[in-house]
């Protein structure tokens, strides 16, 4: 057993959604050009962005497939929704990023941190941590209020 994570599963196609549900109904799959079935034994999570009673509105996404999913619903909140988040994901998001560079994290200034927490985030988290790996490269040691306006690409 082990568990499968499936990102962005409203975007998956109808004929797509119909192999995970025949594969979660009857705990086996086929490999691609293989013929032999494999039993498995997985906990299922998915995520989407979309709005799945809608999809299933507008023929989508499978009502049953929802209905197999649906077990336990988290909603999280969009960025915008909760702009106080902001300035601890940016200092998780130096951290991260300074790591990855193998190099010691930048600091950034609190109009900076003020600034991006007035902007639009219509990606979201990935989107907030994109920008921040952009300003990383782009900046001094330390992100100030005009790198943030200059960088942010809005």
């Amino acid at each position: 057993g082990g568990t499968l994570f499936l990102d962005e599963i409203g975007d998956m196609s109808l004929s797509a959604q119909a192999k995970v549900l025949r594969a979660l109904q009857e705990s086996k799959i086929t490999r691609v050009g293989g013929e032999k079935e494999i039993s498995v034994n997985v906990r299922v999570l998915a995520a989407t962005n979309k709005d799945l009673l809608q999809e299933i509105a507008d023929k989508n996404f499978r009502e049953d497939l929802y209905h197999r999913l649906s077990v336990i619903l988290i909603k999280v909140p969009a960025l915008n929704d909760r702009r106080d988040d902001i300035p601890d994901l940016v200092q998780k998001f130096l951290q991260d990023i300074a790591a990855d560079y193998g190099d010691k994290p930048k600091k950034i200034s609190p109009a900076a941190l003020k600034y991006l927490q007035g902007l639009d985030w219509r990606g979201n988290i990935r989107e907030l941590r994109n920008v921040v790996e952009r300003l990383v490269i782009m900046s001094d040691a330390t992100v100030e209020e005009a790198d943030a306006k200059a960088f942010a690409g809005k």
